[in-house]
C-alpha cells in the first residue's frame, strides 16, 4: 500500500512541473539612442553610478542626507512593506508543503436503556486523538504562479523603497540649496536695508538743514521701510525651510547647520551615460517590471483555476471508550485518502477572473511604457535645464559686474560734486535684484544637478545601504 501511494505521489510530482500560464517576457521597448538636450557623446559612464556622497561634497549637507536617511519615517512605512510582503511570501509558498494538523477531543454520555419492568441508564466516557495531513499536488503550477507574483511584490516594494530613499536625498538635496539660496538673498536684502538706512540718514539731514525739501525724506523712508520688510519675509522663509528639512530628516523643527555658502558650491560633472541603462538603474522603472511580473503570474493563477485540485488527505488517530455499556477498551483509526475536484459550470466566474487578470497584465506593460516616457522626459528637461540656466548664469553675472561698477562710478562721481546722491541711489536699487536673480539661478543650478541625478537614478548600485560608511 505505501509502496503504491508513494508511486502515485512521485508521478503526480513530476507532472507538476507542468505550469499553467505564459512565462514572462519582457516587452519590446524601442528607446532613443541619445537623450534630448544631450550635449556630449554618449558614453558608458554616468554620474547616477555615483553615491551620494561623491555628488553632494558639502559636508553639511552630506550629513543632513545621512540624519534623513537614518531617521526619516517614510523609509520606515517602506521598510515594513517590505516585510509584509515577504511575510506574504511565506504564506504563498507554505502551500507547496503538507499540512498537518492535530486534535483531541473527549466527553460523557449517558443514555435511558428501557427493560423490562424498569429503565436503566448506561454511561460512557470517551476520549480521542489524532493527527492530520492535507496537500494539495500542485499539478497545474497554480501554487508556483503564486509564489511568483508573491516575490514579485517582494521586489516591488524594495524599489519602491530605493524609489523614497532617492527621492529622500535629492529632497534633502534640492531644500538644502533652497536654504542658501535664501541665506544669500537675507545678506542681499540687510546690504540693501543698510544702505537705504544711510539713504535715508542723509535726506533727514539735508532737510532738518533747510537743504532739500521733505520729499526726499520721505521716499527714502518708504525704500528703507520696504527693505526693511524684505529682510523679515526672508527670515520667516529661512525659518520654514529649516523646519521642512527637520521633518525630512525625522526631527522636530530646529536649527539647519550649514556648510559652504551657496557662492561657494560647486557643480559637479554630469556625464548622462547611455539612454539603455535608464531601464537598470530607475527604481520606478524596475518596480514596473515587477507588476508586470506580477500580473504575468497571476495569469498563471488564473489559466490554472480551470484544472481540477488534485491532493492527498491522512488520518490517524485513537479513541478509548469506557463505561457500563457494551462498548469498551481502545482501539485506532487512519486512512490514506486522494482527492480531485474541479470546476463543470460557475456561471462565467473563472472565465471573468482570467479576462480581470489578462486586462490587468495589459495595464501593467501600458504602465511600464508610461514610465519610460516620464524618465526619458524628466532625463531631457534637466540636461535642457542645465544649458539654459548656464546660460543665464553668463549673463546675469556679467550684468552684476557691471551694476557694481556703476554703483562705484556713481559714489566716486558724487564724492566729486559731479553728480547728485539720487544717481547713488539708482545704481543701487538696480544692483540688489540683479544679485538677488543671480542667486536664484545659482540654486536652480545645483536644484537641476539633483534633478538629473534623479532622473537618471542616482545611487543605484548602493541597494539597501544607503547611508555613507564611516571611517
Amino acid at each position: 500500500m505505501k509502496t503504491k501511494l508513494m508511486a502515485v505521489t512521485l508521478a503526480a510530482l513530476s507532472v507538476g512541473a507542468c505550469t499553467m500560464g505564459p512565462d514572462y517576457a519582457r516587452p519590446q521597448i524601442s528607446q532613443p539612442d541619445a537623450f534630448r538636450a544631450q550635449i556630449t557623446p554618449a558614453e558608458a559612464s554616468s554620474f547616477a553610478d555615483l553615491p551620494w556622497w561623491d555628488v553632494f561634497n558639502d559636508p553639511a549637507l552630506q550629513a543632513l542626507i545621512t540624519e534623513a536617511l537614518t531617521n526619516n519615517n517614510d523609509l520606515a512605512i517602506a521598510a515594513a512593506r517590505i516585510e509584509q510582503a515577504r511575510a506574504q511570501l511565506g504564506v504563498s509558498r507554505s502551500e507547496l508543503y503538507p499540512q498537518i494538523g492535530y486534535g483531541a477531543d473527549g466527553g460523557v454520555q449517558q443514555t435511558l436503556a428501557p427493560t423490562p419492568g424498569d429503565v436503566d441508564t448506561v454511561g460512557y466516557a470517551s476520549i480521542g486523538s489524532f493527527f492530520n495531513a492535507a496537500w494539495e499536488l500542485d499539478i497545474w503550477g497554480r501554487v508556483r504562479r503564486r509564489n511568483e507574483a508573491a516575490q514579485a511584490n517582494i521586489f516591488a516594494q524594495e524599489e519602491v523603497r530605493r524609489g523614497i530613499m532617492l527621492s529622500l536625498v535629492s529632497d534633502v538635496a534640492a531644500g538644502y540649496f533652497r536654504l542658501l539660496r535664501l541665506d544669500r538673498e537675507l545678506a542681499i536684502a540687510e546690504e540693501s536695508s543698510a544702505t537705504h538706512k544711510r539713504t535715508l540718514d542723509l535726506f533727514v539731514l539735508r532737510f532738518q538743514g533747510g537743504r532739500d525739501s521733505r520729499l526726499p525724506s520721505e521716499r527714502a523712508r518708504a525704500s528703507y521701510e520696504s527693505s526693511t520688510a524684505r529682510v523679515a519675509d526672508v527670515h520667516q522663509q529661512i525659518a520654514q525651510q529649516e523646519n521642512a528639512l527637520s521633518t525630512l530628516t525625522g526631527g522636530y523643527p530646529h536649527d539647519i547647520q550649514r556648510g559652504n555658502p551657496l557662492t561657494a558650491q560647486n557643480l559637479p560633472q554630469t556625464p548622462v551615460g547611455l539612454t539603455s541603462d535608464l531601464l537598470r538603474r530607475r527604481p520606478d522603472i524596475r518596480r514596473a517590471e515587477q507588476e508586470m511580473i506580477r500580473a504575468n503570474a497571476e495569469v498563471g493563477v488564473a489559466v490554472a483555476n480551470f484544472y481540477p485540485h488534485i491532493g492527498l488527505s491522512s488520518l490517524l488517530g485513537g479513541f478509548h471508550v469506557d463505561g457500563d455499556g457494551n462498548i469498551g477498551g481502545s482501539f485506532g483509526v487512519w486512512n490514506i485518502l486522494g482527492n480531485l475536484a474541479g470546476p463543470l459550470f460557475t456561471g462565467g466566474r473563472l472565465e471573468s477572473i482570467y479576462d480581470e487578470r489578462r486586462a490587468f497584465w495589459d495595464e501593467t506593460v501600458a504602465q511600464y511604457r508610461q514610465t519610460i516616457l516620464v524618465a526619458f522626459r524628466e532625463t531631457s528637461d534637466a540636461l535642457v535645464a542645465q544649458q539654459r540656466l548656464a546660460e543665464r548664469r553668463r549673463a546675469l553675472e556679467a550684468e552684476v559686474a557691471a551694476r557694481r561698477a556703476a554703483v562705484e562710478l556713481a559714489n566716486l562721481r558724487y564724492r566729486d560734486g559731479r553728480a547728485t546722491y539720487f544717481e547713488v541711489i539708482e545704481a543701487e536699487q538696480q544692483l540688489f535684484p540683479a544679485e538677488d536673480e543671480l542667486a536664484q539661478v545659482q540654486q536652480a543650478q545645483l536644484a537641476e544637478t539633483v534633478n538629473l541625478y534623479k532622473a537618471l537614478g542616482g545611487g543605484w548600485q548602493l541597494q539597501d545601504n544607503w547611508v555613507r560608511p564611516t571611517g
